[in-house]
């Protein structure tokens, strides 16, 4: 049977050992997972087959001890009728039914075998189906972990940049009120002070022309006959 030339292979396959082998395991296990329940569909119904053939060795083994029994039974009763030759007759159907068993139970044993064989595959197919989805979930489980982390530590960076495009804007609006301050100090010690004498110079300057225009306005009302003094 083809299915159990597969025997020896299934059986020692180490299924961790193999998802530890993957290059990526999330994609090569939903395939080796499909791969695997083909298999497992196979000997199901190879291992449903092999036990029905089994069942059936067996039977034609019980009943053909049953006919050995039952021949064995007739010899002795024969006997005890003193009746040799029916003895004979009987004891010679048990030795080819006998002889006929050993064949049988050599096929039952074989049916035993294959039936063992599939079943024991069967179990560890299935066991191993269990094992790889518990692996695929937590695999998956761990890629989506991996993919949050992988986006927080992009906002991480981002925010990283704009903090120190922050930085950078401060310490450029820290530096341009810097130069403003100085440029205002600049202007503040770049004009000329001015000194008591110049400042009292400015304010009789002021009145020394006030005095003039007095004096330019009272000439005129005398030329004019309109003197202060004669009208009064």
């Amino acid at each position: 049977m083809a299915v159990l030339d597969r025997f020896t292979d299934i059986i020692s396959a180490n299924v961790n050992a193999i998802i530890d082998r993957m290059e990526d395991p999330e994609k090569m296990i939903d395939q080796y997972l499909r791969d695997m329940m083909e298999d497992l569909a196979e000997v199901k119904k190879n291992t449903a087959s092999v036990m029905a053939e089994e069942t059936r060795a067996k039977r034609l083994v019980d009943e053909n001890e049953a006919e050995v029994t039952k021949y064995e039974r007739y010899a002795k009763k024969a006997l005890e009728s003193s009746n040799d030759a029916d003895a004979r007759v009987f004891l010679s159907k048990k030795q080819e039914l006998e002889d006929v068993g050993t064949g049988l139970a050599n096929a039952y044993a074989k049916a035993h075998e294959n039936a063992s064989k599939m079943r024991q595959m069967h179990d560890k197919l299935a066991a191993d189906i269990d094992k790889l989805r518990n692996r695929r979930s937590m695999i998956k489980a761990q890629m989506s972990v991996a993919d949050t982390q992988e986006k927080l530590n992009k906002v991480d960076t981002s925010l990283g940049k704009s903090k120190g495009a922050m930085s950078n804007f401060e310490r450029m609006e820290d530096k341009a009120s810097r130069r403003l301050d100085e440029a205002d100090a600049m202007e503040e010690l770049n004009k000329q002070p001015k000194d008591s004498a110049q400042e009292l110079e400015e304010k009789y300057a002021e009145e020394t022309g006030s005095a003039a225009v007095e004096d330019e306005l009272e000439r005129m009302k005398q030329d004019m006959g309109l003197s202060s003094s004669e009208d009064e």
